[in-house]
């Protein structure tokens, strides 16, 4: 399977965390809001222009920033 970055997935579009790069304050972040290794995200919405990016885990939606999703390194699932 290809790691790509979290901001590549199209909309609704499935994908397992593989790992993110950052520092031990984002890495904390990510944690807290369920991004950590092996979880599965669900692409709802990445706005235009660097704007926010809205994925799903489990039940939740998590809005993060261009930024910090392109530090975020996934494998796709497939569509739903």
């Amino acid at each position: 399977m290809e790691k790509i970055p979290l901001i590549k997935l199209k909309k609704g579009e499935s994908a397992v965390i593989v790992s993110h790069h950052g520092g031990r304050l984002f890495e904390r972040r990510m944690s807290s809001l369920g991004l950590r290794p092996h979880a599965v995200v669900k692409m709802v919405s990445s706005q235009l222009f660097h704007g926010p990016v809205i994925v799903q885990i489990g039940n939740s939606q998590v809005a993060i920033g261009h930024g910090m999703a392109r530090r975020i390194y996934v494998e796709r699932l497939g569509h739903e």
